[in-house]
């Protein structure tokens, strides 16, 4: 007897498999959506992904060298917080990069105010003084904050919505940047400090002002130095370090004891270096701060000349697929994201490599992505989540 549509499907007639549903076809039809036309996936710049990703992976490798205290051994706490901070900031990289960029305009007010309250707990007695400087809030379980980290990333977006867009952009930009400005000096953090200055006068020279406000700035920048100068300002162990720059042989075992040891470390690596886990100054700890600030000596060492020219040439390739994603962007506001986050990556790196090898004061800012860290690397990858999401909103409109 004939069976009914009807009845074959209520029972009684069992279908075979449906062509084209073996384990492989679901397993192509599922990378297909991954990384089909319309998959986020298919639009990040997976050249600067790539570059942050490398330059991950050879400071993992340095600061556990850097911080291991009984050989090759994976027990050791630097590195399992570092494998930790590294997780967690793809997590946040990822979860800006599929925002639409656009929505970073509601988001600043938001990131400027908590920035500020944070500087402001810092200057409270929830701060901790390291290194001369209240810039920390220690949290149980050994973990700190450092929210003039997050500042960088507040004067970036506020200063792209302003000078994208308000007729007054140049006085308002810099009355908003002052405000945390003002309370990183307070800290006193100096070496944050300068990156916020070059942030606010980077953005401003490319919103295209007329060339007399740049100028006045400069001369306004000028007083501001020689007024520092003149009503001294500085602390004690700042002017300490500035002596220390400028007269390196005046005090090498006292204030330019930690550039002095940096040089030496980076000298004894030669071309090839000594190898990782085999550095002696290294394991010594003769460089004050080797595993944060001074990551690049431990790269001098171990790695050589040719380790830290990889390391380098990293750095020049995400600062290019920064700029590039500048140069693309829809409007000004994404363009001067991108550029905002290009200087900033540019003006720490010269920073904390000079210091290391001698052409900069020291002032306390990690390598990008190498130095060991928490909030730095934190705010680090929200800065390549925010150039994403840039990039990706190019990237679809373009294809539409």
């Amino acid at each position: 007897m004939r069976l009914s549509g009807g009845s074959a499907r209520r029972g009684g007639y069992a279908p075979g498999p449906a062509p084209g549903r073996s384990p492989l076809d679901r397993l192509m039809r599922l990378l297909g959506r991954i990384f089909g036309p319309r998959s986020p996936l298919r639009h990040l710049d997976w050249i600067l992904l790539c570059a942050v990703l490398a330059l991950l992976t050879v400071g993992t490798l340095l600061v556990w060298s850097a911080t291991a205290t009984s050989g090759m051994t994976t027990s050791d706490p630097y590195l399992v917080r570092q494998a930790l901070n590294i997780s967690i900031g793809l997590v946040l990289m990822a979860t800006v990069s599929m925002l639409d960029y656009r929505q970073l305009r509601l988001y600043a007010p938001i990131v400027l105010v908590l920035s500020c309250l944070g500087l402001l707990a810092v200057l409270s007695p929830l701060g901790s003084v390291v290194n001369g400087a209240k810039s920390w809030i220690t949290l149980p379980g050994g973990f700190q904050i450092e929210p003039s980290e997050y500042a960088k990333i507040s004067a970036i977006l506020v200063g792209a919505i302003i000078l994208g867009s308000a007729t007054t952009k140049i006085a308002l930009t810099l009355v908003l940047s002052m405000i945390p400005l003002i309370l990183v000096v307070a800290e006193p953090d100096l070496g944050v400090a300068i990156l916020l200055i070059a942030l606010i006068a980077g953005m401003i020279a490319l919103s295209g002002v007329r060339l007399r406000w740049l100028v006045l700035l400069g001369c306004g920048g000028a007083l501001g130095i020689y007024a520092v100068a003149k009503l001294h300002l500085l602390k004690a162990y700042q002017l300490n370090r500035l002596t220390s720059f400028l007269h390196p042989s005046q005090d090498p075992r006292g204030t330019g004891y930690s550039a002095y040891q940096s040089k030496i470390a980076i000298g004894s690596g030669g071309l090839h270096g000594q190898g990782l886990f085999h550095g002696q100054l290294v394991a010594g700890g003769f460089v004050p701060e080797q595993h944060t600030d001074f990551i690049f000596a431990v790269a001098g060492e171990e790695i050589g000349f040719i380790g830290e020219m990889v390391i380098i040439a990293l750095l020049a390739l995400l600062l290019f697929r920064a700029l590039r994603i500048a140069a693309k962007a829809d409007d000004q506001f994404g363009m001067l994201v991108a550029s905002g986050i290009a200087i900033w990556f540019g003006v720490q790196s010269f920073i904390n490599i000079g210091m290391t090898i001698g052409i900069t004061p020291v002032t306390g800012l990690p390598l990008p992505f190498v130095s060991y860290g928490g909030s730095a690397l934190f705010a680090d990858m929200i800065a390549i989540g925010a150039l994403q999401a840039v990039h990706r909103h190019r990237s679809l409109f373009t294809q539409n």
